[in-house]
């Protein structure tokens, strides 16, 4: 699929389901770059969940990554996107190492069985045009399938929010109040390293959370410097 395809699909989705597509246009490199990124280095190998991947940009890069012991489960809820994904990994040559390792599946997040199942949750979901319920849902669902000491790479366009807020009524802008609250609280209590791509449209800002820390995965605090007499 050349990029133009891409594009056409994603807006013709944007048109239909806005709710759940969020964005005019699919991720671009660089953020699909930035979301894989905890894939590099020398690790073992993981069971990888993708949630909203759209046409398949950011699971090209995943796919790029992936070790032959990985594991990738792409959940969609658009059944659109989740043929055009299912397409792209038959169909195109980056895919071909790691076919066999990739299972494309329907539906949400939420209705996912298991606990403790991945080690690495890559979301592309608009959190910013759910409900607070449905994102404290989504969370909950993060949280209850990650394993401890695995990591949540999401992405959040730049103070999209804020630039939204003077613009909407009361009861939409309560509602991205609560969710940026909600998210908030998140990113204080989990939050291991953050990175901006300004080469985006709209610019972006990539969070890695890690909610369920071991000891291994906490932060090292900083030891403070001690004056000499």
């Amino acid at each position: 699929m050349n990029i133009w395809e891409e594009y056409a699909h994603f807006i013709d989705e944007f048109r239909r389901e806005f709710n759940t597509t969020g964005a005019l246009l699919p991720s671009g490199r660089f953020l699909a770059q930035g979301l894989a990124r905890p894939l590099r280095g020398p690790r073992p190998p993981w069971r990888i969940l993708e949630v909203g991947p759209g046409t398949g940009a950011v699971t090209r890069e995943i796919a790029r990554r992936m070790l032959p012991g990985d594991r990738l489960e792409a959940v969609e809820i658009n059944p659109r996107f989740a043929r055009v994904v299912e397409q792209r990994v038959a169909r195109e040559r980056v895919f071909a190492p790691h076919r066999e390792q990739i299972e494309v599946v329907r539906g949400g997040v939420e209705e996912l069985l298991g606990e403790s199942t991945y080690d690495l949750i890559v979301s592309g979901l608009p959190l910013n045009n759910f409900s607070t319920a449905q994102v404290r849902g989504i969370f909950g669902a993060f949280t209850r399938l990650i394993r401890p000491g695995g990591l949540l790479s999401y992405f959040e366009y730049v103070m999209v929010r804020e630039l939204k807020t003077p613009f909407v009524n009361r009861q939409e802008r309560r509602r991205l109040i609560r969710i940026g609250r909600l998210v908030g609280r998140y990113i204080r209590r989990h939050q291991v390293r953050s990175e901006p791509i300004l080469v985006n449209v709209p610019p972006a800002i990539v969070r890695q959370l890690c909610l369920k820390p071991t000891i291994e995965s906490l932060p090292i605090p900083a030891t403070p410097l001690r004056s000499r007499r």
